[in-house]
């Protein structure tokens, strides 16, 4: 049998505390304004359709390497995520190790977009805005920073346009989508995407977020909001906590044509390692990728686990090639404490060893 001391006076104190923080914590929701999608000024150079092509200010005097880096997102979430707060920013980091950096921000497709296929995003959004930056700078070549799915689209794009390409920097870039550890992938693979494809059309975002939560559902959908009434009394938490939230939530819908391909070649056919894999009518082949290349994973994602990830070292045709490994999960590598001190001033410093 096992004695359980709960003494009156500690449960009083305990119930006074937590009635204090959540009458404080209510004041606090109350007065929170607008929440910010972004922190870093920073202009528009180019728009085409939904998408904005962004240069950030640079701090004075703090371009050290002339070769800017674009920054290329996933579709499925929105790109502040790289910007979230001023002590959490990875674009602030990049800036502050001396690089030029550039962002493309996709917007919000809509039923205009329901045809949009990969060879429209790859050899025509993202080579446009390539494009437009080469010409600001009078380069032949750019550095390429691809996020997630952002980075999957990244290396097909250098693979058929090594031309273009500089240096690559792919971070929680999904390599191989059939590794047995990888949740997301075993799902997938058994859907009959056509079906909700020709059902559907444009695929809601907040059906693939679910999708997302649902993968660790404990700690995603009920332990934060458990967590959160600890900090409720504190202003700046309650606005990181918001900030958070606004951006998991902050979903686009995906063009239907470009999510068929994708899940169908990536997810459920492995192409990317396996073989053709075609866009725009060009077979797309790690091989080709001739540039430099900088990995980096994180050894806790969930979403994209390392095993997803490593294996580009096997197929890709560099010899110039580094790993980098941090210690954390699919989101606090651009959050983090540790990202902010670890992440960006090593991509600035392997970008300046290779310009």
């Amino acid at each position: 049998m096992i004695n359980v001391d709960i003494r009156p006076d500690q449960v009083a104190d305990e119930l006074n505390t937590l009635t204090q923080k959540m009458t404080h914590g209510l004041q606090n929701l109350l007065e929170v304004g607008e929440i910010p999608t972004g922190v870093t000024a920073k202009e528009p150079v180019y728009q085409e359709d939904k998408l904005v092509l962004y240069r950030f200010q640079p701090p004075a005097d703090k371009v050290q390497n002339r070769v800017p880096v674009l920054i290329v997102y996933a579709l499925v979430n929105r790109p502040y995520m790289t910007d979230l707060q001023e002590n959490r920013s990875t674009v602030k980091g990049l800036l502050d190790a001396g690089l030029d950096v550039y962002l493309i921000d996709w917007g919000y497709p809509d039923r205009a977009d329901r045809y949009l296929g990969l060879d429209d995003y790859i050899n025509g959004y993202i080579d446009r805005c390539v494009d437009v930056i080469r010409r600001r700078h009078k380069l032949d070549k750019i550095n390429i920073l691809g996020i997630c799915q952002g980075g999957t689209f990244s290396l097909c794009y250098s693979a058929l346009h090594q031309d273009k390409v500089q240096n690559l920097v792919t971070m929680v870039t999904p390599v191989d989508f059939q590794t047995s550890d990888n949740m997301l992938s075993h799902w997938v693979r058994h859907i009959d995407i056509d079906l909700l494809v020709d059902t559907m059309g444009n695929v809601p975002g907040d059906l693939l977020n679910w999708t997302f939560l649902t993968l660790k559902p404990y700690r995603l959908i009920g332990q934060k909001y458990m967590d959160m009434i600890d900090i409720l009394d504190d202003e700046k938490q309650v606005n990181n906590f918001l900030r958070m939230e606004k951006w998991i939530f902050d979903s686009p819908d995906q063009a239907g044509e470009a999510y068929r391909q994708f899940i169908k070649d990536f997810y459920q056919q492995n192409k990317l390692i396996k073989g053709g894999l075609s866009i725009g009518g060009r077979e797309v082949k790690l091989g080709d990728v001739s540039m430099p290349v900088l990995n980096i994973f994180a050894t806790e994602d969930h979403l994209v686990p390392p095993s997803a990830s490593t294996p580009l070292k096997d197929h890709i045709g560099t010899k110039d090639y580094t790993e980098l490994s941090f210690r954390g999960g699919h989101i606090g590598i651009y959050v983090s404490g540790r990202a902010q001190k670890e992440v960006p001033p090593a991509i600035g410093q392997w970008l300046d060893e290779r310009t």
